[in-house]
């Protein structure tokens, strides 16, 4: 039995429905607003533990405050199965939050305010060092701090703890960093990033593909929207498709994709397979509104 962990950032969202995403100066009135839990590593583990077998230990490491939300939150992710051991609650901070607009294409812009997620520091994430010793898995993001994220990904290899990495909210990375990941998964906006080059086809994928290479990556895979998802392993690439969905909704469909992917992988899926099994839970992702609403239960993949 593999033990999966997340760590990542927890956020309370505040999603505004529109017709077409707000420009610059312009104020234009909501067709719907709800408050729902979110943040990227929030999201990936509720993933991890609706799609994983039940008796798979999936742990959440992440930081929130001590607002009322956070304890409502808790509750929710205990009700999921998650391992909840190594939250950390910081005192006269608030949880992280963000705002989400959403058009009517499921389109997203997004505004995150880190609030409790800053405080995810190296020395907190050394008080749980023992968990990188029953890990099989780590899966992670960027919207907590990067010093912690490389001190993760140290204790990980220490204990030959296979690493994810999306690398989302975009930003640069160094090589340092990057030698320390097994696989990076980002859309085409972090490829760019990344690598500075514009991801428009599955020739320039595995172009960026190949600069992470050389940065020391040995898989990466590109996220491609409806288009799938591109994989390249030592400079050998493929485009694994997507089945065809109407979208409505886009903002937990990476993080879908993350966990149902650490989730195959665990379960000892091929490469490929594990990453149709990916794309078929973020494809039901963006079929429904919300972030964690949103994510589907294993029964509901075929």
């Amino acid at each position: 039995m593999k033990t999966l962990l997340i760590l990542g950032s927890s956020n309370i969202d505040h999603v505004m429905r529109v017709e077409q995403l707000p420009r610059a100066g312009e104020t234009c009135l909501t067709q719907n607003y709800q408050v729902q839990f979110g943040g990227k590593g929030a999201n990936q583990a509720v993933a991890c533990a609706r799609l994983s077998k039940p008796t798979t230990p999936v742990h959440f490491i992440s930081a929130l405050g001590t607002d009322p939300m956070a304890k409502t939150m808790c509750s929710a992710w205990e009700k999921e199965g998650l391992i909840l051991d190594s939250l950390s609650f910081i005192d006269n901070e608030r949880t992280g939050s963000a705002m989400i607009f959403v058009d009517k294409q499921g389109e997203n812009c997004i505004a995150v305010n880190a609030g409790a997620n800053a405080a995810l520091l190296p020395d907190m994430l050394l008080k749980h060092k023992a968990l990188f010793s029953q890990v099989n898995y780590l899966l992670l993001q960027l919207e907590t701090p990067i010093e912690t994220i490389e001190q993760a990904l140290l204790l990980s290899k220490q204990h030959q703890c296979h690493t994810i990495l999306n690398p989302a909210p975009a930003r640069p990375l160094d090589t340092a960093l990057l030698k320390l990941v097994d696989i990076i998964t980002p859309n085409e906006t972090e490829a760019f990033e990344l690598t500075g080059i514009n991801v428009t086809d599955t020739s320039s994928a595995q172009q960026a593909a190949n600069k992470l290479h050389l940065a020391g990556v040995h898989c990466v895979i590109i996220t491609l929207g409806s288009q799938g998802a591109y994989v390249s392993e030592k400079g050998d690439g493929q485009l694994i498709k997507t089945s065809p969905t109407v979208a409505i909704d886009t903002v937990a469909a990476g993080d879908t994709f993350n966990g149902a992917l650490m989730v195959g992988l665990s379960e000892n899926m091929p490469l490929h397979q594990a990453i149709r099994f990916a794309n078929q839970a973020a494809g039901i992702t963006v079929t429904r509104h919300g972030a964690q609403a949103a994510i589907p239960k294993r029964n509901e993949l075929t």
